[in-house]
């Protein structure tokens, strides 16, 4: 009963007439919008109502959230949806936005059973019980190109997703048997792949942050999916295709991808 009414009052905000001063926050903030496909577009606008409406916005360290901090957001996490038939982040409750990098309390495992436990510099993190936290200045360098191939949103919001099943193992919930089976084997190939890399100091495509676990490793691959995809492809053909099986679309449509198995894709 409750699914059902929560899906009725979803569709009576999909439904609104998006707000012509969000449409022009998204143009600018979002500019990834004018390339995708109008029902991409769409569906886009949609969910960004949902979120806006549905999720709690607060600000931290004196930061005032505003309609665009809460679209821009918006936006950027519900591109991460856009191509799925998904809700829009169901376990989600809250974003906490800070003006900048902040300070959060952590504790590093040490070995031998010793934990070093004190306070860390982060500039986003997303929780289980249903919290995601950003940065609004990287959040900003990132919509101006101050961080190339980086898109703090998506990394977050990636784990959002991949905790969806009550795990955050860099493994989200997928459509079945089978598509597990190849996620699987396609992850951890890739994963060691960026752990020898990252050790043996060689180029790769992926943020070298993503060796740390299989979960980083999933919202790095998210963030170079989104924001560099033609470099993904070409360099991670087979990791391409998991995500954009996964995500349901190609952030480049109009871009040709060779598959692992050397079969050229029109997007």
């Amino acid at each position: 009963m409750f699914g059902f009414l929560r899906r009725r009052r979803q569709q009576k905000l999909r439904l609104r007439p998006f707000p012509p001063e969000w449409l022009a926050l998204v143009e600018r903030n979002a500019r990834f919008y004018q390339a995708m496909e109008e029902k991409l577009r769409e569906r886009l606008r949609g969910d960004i109502q949902v979120f806006v409406a549905e999720k709690n916005f607060e600000g931290c360290n004196g930061i005032e959230v505003d309609d665009e901090i809460r679209v821009t957001i918006a936006a950027h996490a519900c591109r991460l949806i856009a191509g799925r038939p998904s809700d829009v982040f169901p376990r989600l409750v809250t974003v906490l936005v800070y003006p900048s990098a902040y300070l959060a309390d952590a504790v590093e495992p040490m070995g031998g059973g010793i934990y070093l436990q004190g306070k860390q510099v982060r500039l986003g993190e997303a929780w289980k019980d249903g919290v995601a936290v950003v940065s609004w200045a990287d959040v900003r360098d990132g919509i101006a190109g101050e961080t190339p191939g980086h898109n703090l949103i998506a990394h977050e919001f990636a784990h959002i997703l991949d905790m969806e099943d009550g795990a955050a193992d860099g493994t989200p919930r997928l459509a079945g048997r089978g598509a597990y089976a190849s996620w699987s084997a396609t992850m951890e190939l890739e994963y060691e792949r960026l752990r020898r890399d990252a050790a043996l100091g060689r180029y790769t495509a992926l943020d070298t942050y993503g060796a740390t676990d299989p979960a980083e490793f999933f919202a790095v691959a998210t963030e170079a999916f989104f924001e560099k995809p033609g470099v993904l492809a070409r360099r991670h053909p087979a990791l391409f295709g998991e995500l954009r099986a996964y995500y349901g679309y190609d952030p480049e449509p109009r871009r040709s991808v060779v598959t692992a198995d050397g079969d050229r894709v029109d997007g």
